[in-house]
């Protein structure tokens, strides 16, 4: 007979890292072609001029600058405007 008693299932017990999102440069810092500039899950803000859009809507500087950031008026599907940061390299 066994000595130790049935431990039972262990539920909810992995943890997955975070995913290091966010703003990656702020306005007025000066970025490089190519580099990060926000990683963000879906289009919490949007590529400007200067910017590139990845697929898994990380925007990327497209050419060498400073970085600004400015509030645009986006027009949604059911006619509805909505506020929107807006993302550029000049």
């Amino acid at each position: 007979m066994s000595h130790v008693k049935a431990g039972g299932a262990a539920k909810n017990v992995h943890d997955s890292p975070g995913q290091r999102l966010g703003v990656k440069l702020f306005g007025g810092e000066k970025v490089k072609t190519g580099q990060v500039i926000v990683r963000q899950v879906g289009l919490t803000k949007r590529a400007g001029e200067g910017t590139k859009l990845s697929r898994n809507f990380t925007i990327h500087a497209d050419r060498d600058g400073i970085v600004t950031y400015r509030t645009r008026k986006i027009r949604r599907f059911t006619g509805k405007t909505v506020k929107r940061t807006e993302v550029t390299v000049q």
